[in-house]
């Protein structure tokens, strides 16, 4: 049986697959190579029933302790906070989150808008733009590396290896760029230790809970996760969002008649077309049943955000972008101990470059036809390689 997770056209439209493995039940099993069977998460009931479900484990050091899994992740990725579990996970988590707090996010904002606004100053009238390489992707890369303090002339190359570690069917060059990455954020954090500054990473050396800190494997591992983790999502989420909005123009203008309507409609972008199309691996700890699935233990469970936001039990028309639909509650940032953290980061960052192109440019519009543009290879993440577009 072939993996629908792998077909040429899950990448650039995987909807049609989700809803066809929905109407076989909300929980079905994709096969894996030699491996056993993933499960993957497609009914948005079952999926944010399963985001906090104890059983479903995210400890990979546990699951693959003496195993040859024939890869060379450096463990700042494949040990990261994404990959632990409570108590550990709710240590780290305590000692980070300050970081992305409401507040704290609403501080940057007007730094934020700084950075939105230089890189449309440089969009001309008339002349065709990529949106993706010149505001969806520098933006957030520029605002985490900010808040991280990585050398501008640096952040290009982190760019780079941030985008090898999403290279989907390619291990050695996720590998590759794991090390890289890591290596040269410990040199930074070195760095940072014998000159601190008020930026993140001083603050990360600095954060205590009592007595605990983190070591040095959990900075280096936290700082990796808040480079990737910080961009990546941020960067779909306008360019998905983007290409929603243009490829209905009556609502673009609905937009642009009313801008106070860009909270919420950020939050049906992202349920529309979520950035984390797949939430990173699971395993049942023992054998449980999931939407009528029986999952034996060991089994790795992919639950998916995108297909749950498009689920029409709890969604009417989901496939349809509507600006007056209530798409609170969508899973787009995941569900539980393990929702984003960045989230009111992304959500910002979002939100301020939506406004400022509805405001500055009334009549952008989609520089290509739909058919032609291309998506990203990989699973996790739900991205396009560019985006064509006409101030």
């Amino acid at each position: 049986m072939a993996n629908p997770l792998q077909d040429p056209e899950f990448f650039q439209n995987p909807y049609p697959t989700y809803a066809a493995l929905r109407s076989l039940g909300p929980v079905q099993p994709v096969p894996a190579g030699n491996g056993p069977a993933r499960y993957l998460v497609t009914g948005y009931a079952e999926a944010r029933a399963a985001f906090t479900d104890q059983r479903l484990s995210k400890d990979t050091a546990r699951i693959f302790a003496g195993k040859d899994t024939g890869r060379n992740l450096h463990p700042a990725v494949s040990h990261s906070m994404l990959a632990t579990d409570p108590p550990q996970h709710t240590r780290l988590r305590g000692l980070v989150t300050k970081a992305f707090t409401p507040g704290a996010i609403a501080k940057l904002r007007p730094y934020i808008e700084s950075v939105v606004d230089e890189y449309l100053d440089n969009w001309t009238a008339g002349e065709r733009v990529d949106a993706m390489e010149s505001l969806a992707v520098p933006l957030p890369v520029t605002v985490i590396c900010q808040m991280l303090g990585v050398p501008e002339a640096d952040r290009a190359q982190v760019r780079a290896w941030s985008n090898d570690l999403f290279a989907a069917g390619q291990p050695e060059r996720i590998d590759s760029a794991s090390h890289a990455v890591a290596g040269y954020l410990a040199d930074l954090i070195d760095a940072r230790r014998r000159t601190p500054d008020d930026g993140l990473l001083t603050d990360l050396i600095r954060a205590r809970d009592g007595q605990d800190r983190l070591s040095e494997d959990e900075l280096v591992s936290l700082a990796v996760l808040l480079l990737v983790a910080g961009h990546e999502t941020t960067t779909n989420l306008i360019g998905n969002g983007l290409l929603a909005l243009l490829r209905t123009p009556e609502l673009f203008h609905q937009l642009c008649e009313q801008p106070h309507l860009v909270g919420a409609t950020v939050d049906e972008l992202l349920r529309l077309d979520s950035p984390v199309s797949i939430a990173t691996f699971r395993f049942a700890t023992e054998t449980i049943s999931i939407g009528g699935a029986q999952i034996p233990a060991g089994s790795p469970v992919l639950i998916s955000a995108g297909a749950a936001n498009r689920d029409p039990g709890r969604f009417a028309e989901p496939d349809r972008l509507d600006l007056n639909r209530d798409a609170r509650g969508h899973l787009a940032f995941g569900h539980g101990i393990h929702r984003c953290l960045g989230a009111p980061l992304a959500r910002a960052e979002g939100e301020i470059a939506i406004h400022r192109l509805i405001t500055r440019f009334p009549g952008l519009r989609l520089g290509v036809a739909y058919g032609e543009l291309r998506w990203r290879r990989t699973r996790l993440m739900r991205g396009l390689e560019a985006l064509p577009v006409v101030p």
